[in-house]
């Protein structure tokens, strides 16, 4: 048997079940009523096929007329005060203003009860209109003579109040609310300038009203628009008074600006701490952005207070440092985080910025020395990247330390040998962190990322002390051999103990060093600048022997290209003399030569000394001045001939025109060009025999590139030959002969033209059987 409850607990059941009866009827009741108003709803009339679809809803359209009937009764109201004020007695104005503002006023809690809640909004607008209207008509009837400001600041606050009881009466309206949060905007800033403040005071004022902005914001009900107006004016006023401290701060010093800086990053942290955290995180972060600026801007401009002038940008880098402390603690939002890191970090950057200007200066001879004050920015920079555990900031801690260590010279004004000593140990103590990158990277937590980001840098580092050792070194030509030795030695060894890409440029740096080196040691022997030329062809002479040792090794390619740039520039000190510069040709192509030997290197290396002997033939032949191009012509055709009867030799199927068309073209083209301008018969006859020589050979060895090159010299050089006769005989001939004469080729042509043809054909096949 089931147990029966005491009475109490079985009415208890009971009422339970009735409120969900009840509540289950209410849904049921709700759910017929939408359903027969769609069932009996008028259906709607088919729209034409034709006829252009509605371009707005009807809300839309209610909503406009809305707002345009609004705006026209704000305007008569404005209108009637302004105009029409002047021809009624005190009693009618009073009254009019009176009973229209007390109807409008009312009407929208008649339209809510009868749902037309756009009408009540558009309505209660143009109520809270006529109540300006109204405090207007009071200051010009009853206190014409008072203090506009005072009114105004008065007014302001009465109208703020009387729209937030109105809107809390009519729960169903929103344009009340939002109106009474501006309308508050204003009591105390114009009291302020009532009562005779200074642009500081009205700034305070400005700041007590963001701060009353910023309280209320959170507090605000969801749906109002009391909490988006709130944080709109507290941007606003904030923004105003935050904006105008800067300037005083910036411009004329003084604790009074800073202080209110301070406190306006005090309510701005309150604001981004407040902001919930499902939403406005774009808000709260840029309300973190304006509390960390704001407290750098306070902070630093109290700084500014106890140091001298030329120290107002380290102070403003240590509020800034101060500012980001809590950024990396726990406890504080992300969005807070995120702003016043950003804010720390931008103030930063533009301060390094700022010290970098005096340090390149002086690195580049611009400027005579760098403040104290660059140097402890870049200091303070560094030391806050170097608190933090990523590569990234590592690496610009890094960089930063190598701008320090390079501005300490110029800073303590020290000689150019002692700035060089400091820049070679420099270079050296980054070169020992390319090689053991670990020292940096440690606790990181991404070690192998960490290395790599510090080895750039570290190899970026040494590369820059390098060139500024150098550049201090080359005034006098003993320290710039010492420093280029040094630099050899110190380069040298990061290639031997290093490894990767940093490995190759020390390899490569070693290398521009040693022809450093070199053209010092040729200006300490006083040399000329065309042998300084022979001097610099030691490096790609050591580089040469440096890569057959090396091989196939990754660093081997590099270093043989930077000793062959070497070599470049040592042609270029010596072009000033042709006979030197020919035999720095032939040296190159003496080294270039001896690397053709290694079978990794044959192709280029090969082709390299080729182009160099050559280049050196024509260099000496120009210096002796021999014009005739035979003599430059043939050192390359033979060479291309011998070229060539390998490559046919090793693949029988390669083309004659690959093989000896460059070389025989070499030659017979400009042998050509100048026969045909030579007056002599001496280059035709031996041009035409060396043609004819090349034609037979073409068609002895069925070769195409021979024959027909070889064929169209020696009919070009017997045309010129004949072609002084062939005018002299044609002068002396009747007029109508050649006419004749060229009438009878075409019968003769076109009697035999399928021979003709057949011929052609027969030609080409024997053509095309050629190589």
């Amino acid at each position: 048997m089931n147990k029966v409850p005491p009475p109490a607990e079985e009415l208890v059941i009971l009422d339970r079940e009735l409120a969900r009866l009840d509540a289950r009827r209410a849904h049921l009741l709700a759910r017929r009523a939408w359903l027969v108003s769609v069932a009996y709803a008028p259906a709607a009339a088919p729209r034409p096929a034709g006829a252009p679809a509605a371009e707005t809803t009807p809300r839309g359209a209610q909503n406009v007329l809305l707002t345009l009937g609004g705006v026209l009764l704000g305007v008569a109201a404005v209108a009637f005060t302004l105009v029409s004020w002047g021809r009624m007695g005190i009693a009618g104005r009073s009254a009019v203003l009176a009973v229209v503002t007390a109807a409008v006023l009312a009407a929208p809690v008649l339209l809510l009860r009868r749902r037309l809640a756009s009408t009540a909004e558009a309505v209660a607008a143009v109520g809270l209109l006529l109540t300006v209207l109204d405090a207007y008509a009071v200051y010009r009837v009853a206190a014409p003579g008072a203090d506009a400001a005072a009114y105004a600041a008065v007014a302001s606050a009465v109208l703020a109040a009387l729209w937030a009881g109105y809107g809390a009466v009519a729960g169903g309206l929103r344009v009340p609310l939002p109106a009474a949060v501006v309308a508050a905007q204003l009591p105390l800033p114009l009291g302020a300038v009532a009562a005779g403040a200074d642009a500081l005071g009205v700034c305070w004022a400005l700041l007590a009203t963001a701060a009353l902005d910023v309280a209320l914001a959170p507090a605000a009900r969801p749906g109002t628009g009391v909490g988006l107006a709130a944080r709109v004016s507290a941007w606003v006023t904030g923004g105003w008074a935050v904006a105008v401290a800067v300037g005083f701060s910036v411009v004329e010093g003084g604790a009074g600006a800073a202080v209110l800086l301070l406190v306006a990053a005090g309510v701005a942290l309150y604001g981004a701490w407040r902001a919930p955290a499902g939403g406005h995180q774009a808000g709260a972060v840029a309300g973190a952005v304006v509390t960390g600026l704001a407290a750098v801007a306070g902070g630093g401009g109290l700084l500014r207070e106890a140091v001298p002038g030329a120290w107002a940008v380290p102070a403003y880098v240590l509020a800034a440092v101060a500012v980001g402390a809590p950024a990396v603690r726990g406890g504080v939002p992300r969005a807070v985080r995120w702003g016043l890191a950003g804010a720390s970090a931008g103030v930063q950057a533009l301060a390094v910025v700022w010290a970098l200007a005096p340090v390149v200066g002086a690195l580049v001879g611009i400027r005579p020395g760098v403040p104290w004050a660059a140097v402890a920015v870049t200091v303070t920079v560094a030391a806050v990247l170097a608190a933090l555990p990523f590569p990234a900031a590592r690496g610009g801690a890094l960089g930063l330390a190598w701008v320090t260590a390079a501005a300490l010279p110029e800073a303590l004004s020290l000689p150019y040998g002692a700035t060089a000593v400091a820049h070679l140990v420099l270079t050296a103590a980054f070169l020992a962190l390319l090689v053991r990158p670990a020292a940096v990277a440690v606790r990181l937590p991404a070690p192998e990322a960490a290395r790599e980001v510090l080895g750039q840098v570290a190899l970026g580092g040494a590369l820059a002390g390098a060139v500024l050792a150098a550049g201090d070194a080359w005034r006098t030509d003993v320290a710039a051999v010492a420093v280029s030795g040094v630099l050899v030695a110190l380069f040298a060894g990061a290639a031997v103990l290093g490894a990767g890409l940093g490995r190759t440029v020390a390899a490569c740096a070693a290398v521009v060093a040693a022809t450093g080196l070199a053209g010092g040691v040729a200006a300490v022997l006083d040399l000329s600048p065309h042998t300084t030329g022979l001097a610099l062809l030691v490096v790609p002479a050591a580089t040469a022997a440096a890569g057959a040792g090396l091989r196939r090794h990754p660093v081997a390619l590099p270093v043989e290209l930077t000793g062959a740039a070497a070599g470049a520039l040592a042609l270029w000190c010596a072009s000033a003399r042709p006979g030197t510069a020919a035999l720095v040709l032939a040296l190159g192509g003496v080294v270039a030569a001896a690397t053709a030997v290694r079978p990794e290197r044959r192709p280029a290396a090969g082709y390299a000394a080729t182009a160099l002997f050559v280049a050196a033939a024509w260099v000496r032949l120009a210096a002796s001045g021999v014009a005739a191009p035979e003599a430059y012509t043939l050192p390359v055709t033979v060479p291309a001939l011998v070229v060539g009867a390998v490559r046919r030799r090793r693949d029988p199927g390669a083309s004659s025109w690959t093989a000896y068309g460059p070389g025989l073209g070499a030659t017979l083209v400009p042998s050509l060009w100048a026969a045909w301008g030579d007056a002599g018969w001496t280059r035709p006859l031996l041009l035409g025999l060396a043609a004819l020589a090349v034609t037979l050979a073409g068609a002895r060895l069925r070769l195409r590139a021979p024959l027909l090159l070889g064929g169209a010299v020696l009919a070009l050089v017997a045309l010129h030959e004949l072609a002084p006769y062939v005018a002299q005989a044609v002068g002396a001939l009747p007029r109508w002969l050649p006419p004749a004469l060229a009438g009878l080729l075409l019968l003769a042509l076109g009697a035999t033209y399928e021979q003709r043809l057949r011929d052609a054909r027969r030609l080409r096949e024997t053509l095309g059987r050629m190589r």
